[in-house]
């Protein structure tokens, strides 16, 4: 038998680690919305891994209540995710799953391209993936912030732009590339000041376009978008940072920019 693992948050993405985790023999402890962490600490408290499942808007409230004795032992696996986003919790080195698939209620999971991982657990985040025919590669934990940064800008480039072209990502991409690179180039900016230091922008943009070959016909746009620009937007206030192609994008989509 392996070492437990503890979820907290039982969504969509939840389930399919769920079921990775339990093929390849880890005990699983759910976190309900309802369920206290001291009631968590005295179901399992001891886990290998507290994988932290919630949505990027829950995380902080997440990561603020989680006990001291699993700050050791968190993974994550969240969009719009950076280092900044777990230092700030206390929590120096996670496990971090940089998730390149889709799972939509009363849907079978959708693989773009294989999901890189990083840190102390990743060995075993990325067998039990691959026991769920997901594709999944254990990478260096410095290679991580180049794996995050080009989900991003994917992400990123492709809600946002897609408030305005809608259609598919290869359409976003492939008919309206100058406006893309626009998008693309103050996200980049906007991660340049998120990450601290300026990112690799050839390995992010090559990164987006694998993930756009890789599932040509992706929508661009879903709720999250104007969440995302409006994050985005948040930023670069924050930051100091110009970015003319957000705001006007905000402003079309009826936003406060």
């Amino acid at each position: 038998m392996h070492n437990s693992i503890t979820l907290v948050g039982v969504g969509e993405m939840a389930a399919v680690f769920s079921h990775a985790l339990l093929r390849t023999g880890h005990p699983i402890t759910p976190v309900l919305r309802s369920t206290t962490m001291a009631t968590a600490v005295e179901l399992d408290p001891d886990p290998s891994l507290v994988l932290v499942t919630v949505g990027e808007d829950d995380l902080d409230p997440a990561l603020v209540a989680l006990p001291d004795p699993w700050r050791s032992r968190v993974g994550l696996i969240q969009n719009e995710l950076l280092p900044r986003d777990w230092e700030r919790h206390r929590i120096e080195h996670p496990t971090v799953a940089v998730v390149w698939f889709e799972k939509k209620p009363g849907r079978a999971t959708r693989v773009i391209i294989p999901t890189p991982v990083a840190g102390p657990q990743a060995e075993s985040l990325a067998e039990a993936l691959l026991a769920i025919d997901i594709p999944a590669v254990h990478i260096s934990d410095e290679a991580l912030v180049d794996e995050l940064v080009a989900k991003n800008l994917y992400i990123l480039t492709a809600n946002i732009g897609g408030l305005r072209t809608g259609g598919t990502v290869a359409e976003l991409w492939n008919d309206h590339r100058d406006f893309a690179t626009a998008v693309a180039s103050e996200v980049l900016d906007i991660q340049d000041w998120l990450v601290g230091r300026p990112v690799d922008r050839e390995s992010a943009t090559n990164g987006m376009v694998a993930a756009i070959n890789g599932d040509p016909e992706h929508g661009t746009t879903g709720r999250s978008a104007p969440r995302r620009l409006e994050r985005a937007i948040g930023h670069a206030r924050e930051a100091g940072i110009t970015v003319p192609v957000l705001a006007e994008i905000g402003r079309e989509a009826g936003l406060v920019v």
